[in-house]
């Protein structure tokens, strides 16, 4: 397919970025634009995350059931336990849906401590992907953000940010892909298609990815441009100036279609209801060229 259509889009919507489509089933029919581009992928990371809890999980190296305390200390604000006011016990289990369906981040922060933060670019390396990254998790990029800006308590940096220049902005190091989480899109596309064909772990592991990857609650973006009926499961990540989503589209034939799209913004926002459905136009128009064959 030429990429044409893909960069009109992006070009309507003021975005500049990255895509990659790929069946499943069929991993040489793909488009691909900028594909091997290395981006920031902020939450998207989520995905390998609870992949090695599921992994773990079904090894028996942990109980899926096993209670976590999260307190004032664990909590850096957000979705789900992480916007919390009093304390929350849950299990791990409930962790890893919360940072899968709401993207929490104190949920994943806390869910890594106990996978292991070291385990993660193992497992990159294991499934074959090389330039994946993983540079902590989300406290290391809270801390990191407020280090680079000066301040010393999530309220200053509240007070701060708004105040800094974008060149000042986007000079932080979460927004460098060689100074924090980053990968390709077609990386990540190959690590969708190793969990949907049961390949990047024990089948049950695999699986219970995919049924939390489903639980999303964030439709604006991929699932916005699939029509009833095609089921998507996907992981978001977001932060000012970056609108990412990767995801595997299923349609009642069968066809599966893992999909990256990663997308760049000249305004430093976080909320572009705009963006969000171009990203979801281009996916579509991707995945319906494969199709089409």
């Amino acid at each position: 397919m030429s990429t044409e259509r893909i960069g009109e889009i992006f070009q309507r919507a003021g975005i500049s970025g990255c895509l990659h489509v790929v069946d499943v089933d069929a991993p040489g029919r793909e488009v691909a634009l900028r594909a091997d581009e290395q981006m920031v992928i902020a939450s998207v990371f989520k995905i390998l995350l609870v992949l090695e809890f599921a992994r773990q999980a079904v090894a028996g190296q942990l109980d899926p059931a096993e209670r976590v305390v999260v307190d004032a200390a664990d909590r850096l604000g957000g979705w789900g336990v992480a916007g919390c006011a009093d304390d929350v016990e849950v299990s791990l289990r409930d962790l890893a849906y919360f940072a899968m369906s709401v993207s929490d981040n104190t949920a994943a922060d806390l869910l890594l401590r106990r996978v292991g933060p070291d385990v993660l670019p193992m497992l990159a390396a294991e499934l074959d992907l090389p330039r994946t990254r993983i540079v902590g998790g989300p406290r290391q990029l809270v801390e990191t953000m407020l280090a680079d800006v000066g301040a010393r308590t999530e309220a200053d940096f509240a007070r701060i940010f708004p105040t800094l220049p974008p060149e000042r902005v986007r000079s932080m190091r979460v927004f460098d892909p060689d100074h924090t989480t980053s990968s390709t899109a077609r990386e990540i596309t190959r690590l969708l298609g190793l969990i949907w064909r049961d390949e990047a772990g024990p089948p049950a592991a695999c699986a219970l990815v995919r049924e939390l990857m489903a639980r999303q609650l964030f439709w604006t973006r991929l699932a916005a441009g699939f029509p009833p009926g095609v089921r998507v499961a996907g992981k978001t990540g977001t932060l000012p100036g970056l609108h990412l989503e990767a995801g595997v589209v299923e349609y009642p034939d069968g066809g599966r279609y893992a999909v990256a799209v990663f997308a760049r913004t000249e305004r430093l926002s976080t909320r572009r209801i705009d963006v969000d459905l171009a990203m979801g136009d281009a996916a579509r128009a991707a995945v319906e060229a494969l199709r089409a064959g």
